[in-house]
């Protein structure tokens, strides 16, 4: 039986981030993995080929405006499949990447069905046939699958989930999307600029219901512009296939029964835990819906059993929210000072177009908490890269402690708004205040300087606006 100081089931971007870190703070660590390849579902059918795809959708619409930038450019033609190949070649090109790391910190790696075998033990089937890991630690990091609709079948033919709506041979004349979450908003936003037809339907009252009230209508009026039709507070009774596609019956906001005919439909309605047949059964670990109750500090009711990323229960299913839990776990086993996981400083990227950063409270979340708020506003029109970049949609919305000018939360929906949201980061992770933020120099021209306009506007003084 051999012997470790962690064992780690899952190799997503929270198990193979905890494993490196492992490796680095000396600990014999070996990884179990399902597949026969590193990274999970983010790397391999999530965020890394969804985003090439959004880039390819960007430079593709760049190109339609050609003329606006003095390029005279004719014929120009989607290669679909030579698409899907370059974003098989980075996802594969990064998961070698992270076998060179796991030889590089000395973490060792098996393929095949990780599962709790009772206190420090692991068993891994593969094939049929059964190993036994001893080891002092273990981190569950088994992930999340998507999540379907009552009686709806997702068959990756025509109704689809995140792996099949990557798989499709050729771009669809139409989709139904069924949720305007990140996943539905950006698989909308992609296939839209390749010609689609594209129809959101969402349950809640709004877009990106997660997202601050004023960044979800901002994106709702640029879908709209951009020709996505959505139907908010839809309820979705029936996805049924024929010789065309899919029908998909709903009702809509008024209650009136309305069908849609597409191509297909992609189910985007949230992902599941992975937490079943894992062993949780043997062990004192507590579940909520599923999903595994942690301390801050990603430790379970179980002795030496911790578990992070996507099965974390009240913890955002990101990637990188999964790899800072995965740090964390890893430094309370080998005995290092670290930080308790924060969800208020963990910052949300969704990638369509226009792209949305935000991190900390919303306005609603802020007023909720007893806060006396005040805000502070930034157009992009008014920023000068923005003008040059050809990307004026949106704003910076800062929310703000009216009494002590504390940051309380930072909403962007506009262009780079993924890159330059990690200020607000770093502001909230330093306990920033907005005349910390209003003295600090922002470089010109860049997207990023619309930032310090935002902060100035709190107090009326933005100088661009």
């Amino acid at each position: 039986m051999a012997k470790y100081d962690l064992a780690i089931i899952g190799s997503g971007p929270g198990g193979y981030v905890a494993a490196i870190r492992a490796g680095q703070w000396g600990l014999k660590t070996i990884v179990i993995e399902k597949d026969p390849f590193l990274g999970g579902t983010c790397l391999h059918v999530g965020c890394i080929p969804t985003k090439v795809l959004l880039h390819h959708a960007e430079i593709y619409e760049d190109f339609k405006r050609a003329a606006e930038y003095g390029l005279e450019v004719s014929d120009v033609k989607v290669n679909w499949p030579a698409m899907i190949d370059r974003k098989n070649k980075i996802v594969n090109k990064h998961a070698k990447g992270i076998e060179f790391l796991f030889k590089k910190n000395k973490v060792e790696w098996m393929q095949g069905w990780g599962r709790i075998a009772g206190p420090g033990r692991v068993s891994v089937e593969q094939n049929g046939k059964k190993t036994e890991i001893e080891t002092a630690n273990i981190i569950l990091a088994s992930g999340s699958s998507a999540r379907s609709l009552p009686g709806v079948e997702i068959d990756n033919k025509s109704i689809f989930d995140n792996c099949g709506v990557l798989a499709l041979p050729a771009i669809p004349k139409s989709l139904v999307i069924v949720g305007a979450g990140a996943v539905g908003v950006e698989f909308a936003s992609i296939y839209e600029s390749f010609g689609t037809e594209v129809t959101i339907l969402e349950k809640l009252p709004r877009m990106v219901p997660l997202e601050d009230e004023e960044i979800s209508a901002e994106l709702a009026k640029t879908f709209r512009k951009r020709g996505i039709r959505f139907e908010l507070e839809a309820g979705v009774e029936s996805v049924k296939k024929d010789a065309k596609g899919v029908t998909v019956m709903f009702k809509d906001k008024a209650g009136a029964a309305q069908t849609i005919a597409a191509e297909g439909v992609l189910i985007a309605v949230g992902r599941k835990p992975k937490t079943e047949n894992v062993g949780l059964e043997k062990t004192a670990a507590k579940l909520d819906r599923g999903f595994v109750v942690t301390s801050p500090y990603m430790e379970t009711a179980e002795p030496h059993l911790y578990a992070i990323g996507d099965i974390v229960a009240g913890l955002p299913q990101l990637a990188h929210a999964g790899s800072m839990e995965g740090i964390i776990a890893v430094g309370r086993i080998a005995g290092k000072p670290v930080q308790p996981f924060d969800r208020n400083r963990c910052p949300n990227c969704t990638f369509c177009e226009p792209q949305i950063g935000s991190v900390g409270l919303t306005e609603k979340q802020a007023r909720d908490a007893g806060h006396k708020v005040k805000i502070g506003k930034f157009p992009f029109l008014a920023n000068s890269k923005s003008s040059i970049l050809n990307r004026h949609e949106g704003f910076i919305k800062v929310v703000a402690d009216e009494k002590y000018n504390e940051i309380l939360g930072v909403h962007s929906i506009g262009s780079l708004s993924t890159e330059i949201i990690a200020e607000a980061t770093t502001t909230l992770q330093l306990e920033g205040a907005v005349d910390d933020m209003m003295a600090m120099i922002h470089a010109h021209p860049t997207v990023w300087e619309a930032m310090g306009d935002a902060f100035n506007s709190v107090m009326g003084l933005a100088i661009n606006a």
